[in-house]
């Protein structure tokens, strides 16, 4: 964390207050735009590299739902949040190694990232004890590089396929599985990508009819994810300022 104190400065809790309303208006106008209910669209803050009192200032301005990506930093802040009498929901969006996936499911109330079958099976044993079931959203290679992370679409893999990341989760008591997560590759314009995704989840969804979310997007083009149906955008730079470096 950047900052071991929890108190939300004035000056702080304005500046947050700004970039919430603009980008609740981006996701408003995408909405419109799209024809679709702004229901339907939630937004995650990613609060990695950020405070717990940016936390807090948040979830005092009405946001509910936060994304943490490592681990090490997320527990410890949950944590602080917790002690401070704030529940937010917290999402896991980052690759998740297998040994972290103990204390992941201790905070976290959905991962983004389940991308292979040994992860899921981690993630099984780990949420054994769970009083209820964690949501996980299989995470998709849009184009196919494995390197990258993610599920590989129409891929008979039993290690990495889709389709066996998916049934290893559904098959997890203690998991519930409720979509797809993709993050637009390197060199590929998110019109091209988000596209592509959502070809994935419309086939993806004939099968789990269930699994409807589609975590899609991050501040520069969730407006085109929202366009390709995007159920969960995750926000971090355009609602929080420039990230602090990490340490």
């Amino acid at each position: 964390m950047t900052d071991s104190s929890a108190t939300v400065r004035p000056d702080r809790q304005a500046e947050l207050a700004a970039g919430l309303a603009q980008v609740r208006t981006r996701i408003d106008d995408a909405c419109a735009q799209a024809g679709r209910d702004r229901a339907e669209v939630t937004m995650i803050a990613v609060t990695k590299t950020y405070p717990a009192s940016d936390v807090l200032a948040l979830a005092g301005l009405g946001v509910t739902d936060m994304g943490e990506n490592r681990d090490q930093e997320a527990a410890g802040k949950a944590a602080e949040v917790a002690a401070a009498g704030v529940r937010p929901r917290w999402h896991f969006i980052g690759q998740l190694q297998r040994n972290k996936a103990r204390s992941m499911v201790r905070y976290a109330d959905v991962v983004h990232s389940v991308d292979s079958v040994r992860l899921a099976r981690a993630l099984a044993t780990a949420t054994a004890d769970r009083q209820k079931p964690l949501d996980a959203l299989v995470q998709v290679s849009i184009d196919g590089d494995a390197a990258r992370g993610g599920a590989l679409p129409g891929s008979a893999d039993p290690a990495a396929g889709l389709e066996a990341v998916a049934e290893a989760v559904a098959d997890a008591p203690g998991l519930r599985l409720v979509g797809l997560m993709a993050v637009a590759p390197l060199g590929w314009e998110p019109e091209r990508a988000f596209a592509r995704l959502a070809e994935v989840a419309d086939a993806f969804r004939a099968v789990h009819p269930g699994a409807t979310a589609l975590s899609a997007g991050m501040s520069g083009d969730f407006e085109i994810a929202i366009r390709y149906g995007a159920t969960h955008v995750r926000v971090g730079s355009a609602l929080l300022g420039m990230r602090p470096t990490l340490r």
